[in-house]
């Protein structure tokens, strides 16, 4: 197979392997790789993917291997933060003229921006892809967990199944490349996901403190196993994980019966589906080593595995299979990447622009989604090309309709 990335050694610590040819790199994303390539936890060497830039905690768009230790900063707090994309059996000629009726439909089906969840009417308990079902799944790990760590009952844990949330998460109808409808969505682990990582966050950082741990970065402060939180951590994040995946079911649930009410035609909707994680943690098996596999910021791109790599709110999406390559850890983008800050972006682009660049999709065209605009993001076919190696286009998604928080 051949390799497209580049090789960046680090003095003290592991290499880093870079798949950012023809994409712009920033120096603090360069900065903040290298200081966790010098972790002594980190396994053979860290992986950078197209659309790397700065985070919080750890580089986003970074694959992080590390033996018997967790970070949880690298995870973050938007903890199973992923996509989910169904085919349908609709094709473009099915869908009207006028597509702000369906906007509107999927805006009132699944709550978004900071509005809590609407619960299912009735019992629905054994109805997949519904609140009741999704929280039957995880109630009972859920009272584990609050029994070891109380302040996670005040979240709004099971209000939050089934919402979108706010910043780059989105709801959106696209087309493929041979006129098929598609749903597409993107949000996470919500407001307990955030509690959950904010906690063992904190709880590393003192660790670290009370050990007298010394760290090139106070946030990538880790558990190692045997750790009193290192348990309690896998669990955690594994719940919020699933958390995650559910909520990711019930809004495509709502979001197809929205558009069965409002085009009145009975359409397959599951004709292809994909629904993947894009920051998380799990254990790998990665160059004959049992490892901890931290994406934050990216996708699982195993041999024939299927992936989602969106682009912004008007450009392109993938739907991708992976190669297996072992170099990225099996590895690839979880989108175009931030090409500026979203302050940047405000004080960057007018109203104009942002109009012009999503011409053609029913979506917001306001001041509060200038931060979210197409120009704000690296270019999507240039991250595409510098990860051939990693996956090769099932499908090319454009959307035409585009529900942001």
């Amino acid at each position: 197979m051949s390799t497209q990335y580049i090789e960046q050694e680090v003095t003290d610590g592991v290499p880093v392997k870079m798949w950012t040819r023809g994409v712009p790199v920033e120096d603090e994303a360069r900065l903040q790789l290298t200081k966790a390539a010098r972790l002594p936890i980190v396994f053979k060497h860290i992986a950078a993917m197209p659309d790397v830039h700065v985070g919080i905690g750890a580089t986003v768009g970074s694959v992080i291997p590390t033996i018997k230790a967790i970070i949880p900063a690298a995870v973050g707090v938007d903890i199973g933060c992923g996509m989910m994309a169904a085919k349908t059996t609709l094709r473009a000629e099915d869908l009207p003229d006028n597509l702000a009726p369906l906007r509107s439909a999927i805006e009132r089906s699944v709550p978004h921006g900071r509005a809590p969840g609407a619960r299912d009417p009735g019992a629905w308990a054994n109805v997949p892809g519904t609140v009741n079902y999704a929280w039957a799944q995880l109630e009972p790990a859920f009272t584990d967990l609050c029994n070891d760590f109380p302040k996670l009952k005040n979240t709004n844990n099971r209000k939050h199944l089934g919402t979108l949330g706010t910043g780059n998460h989105f709801i959106e109808v696209c087309l493929d490349e041979e006129g098929a409808v598609w749903f597409m969505l993107h949000s996470g682990s919500r407001g307990v996901g955030n509690a959950i990582g904010t906690m063992f966050i904190e709880l590393a950082r003192q660790d670290a403190m009370r050990n007298d741990v010394h760290l090139p970065d106070r946030d990538l402060a880790y558990f190692e196993e045997g750790n009193r939180y290192f348990g309690d951590y896998v669990k955690a994040v594994g719940w919020a994980q699933s958390f995650a995946a559910l909520n990711r079911e019930v809004m495509m649930k709502r979001v197809i019966e929205a558009a069965q009410a409002t085009l009145r035609k009975k359409f397959g909707s599951h004709v292809e589906a994909v629904n993947c994680h894009h920051n998380y943690v799990q254990q790998e098996r990665h160059f004959g080593e049992d490892v901890y596999v931290t994406r934050k910021g990216a996708v699982s791109a195993k041999l024939g595995e299927l992936g989602i790599i969106p682009g912004s709110m008007g450009a392109r999406s993938y739907i991708v299979r992976g190669k297996g390559n072992p170099e990225s850890f099996e590895s690839c983008s979880h989108g175009a990447g931030r090409a500026m800050s979203r302050t940047k972006a405000k004080e960057r682009f007018t109203l104009a622009d942002h109009r012009a660049a999503t011409e053609g999709v029913e979506c917001r065209k306001d001041k509060d989604v200038i931060d979210e605009t197409p120009a704000a993001y690296k270019d999507i076919d240039a991250v595409m090309a510098a990860q051939s190696d990693l996956v090769e286009v099932v499908h090319t998604l454009k959307q035409v309709v585009c529900v942001k928080g």
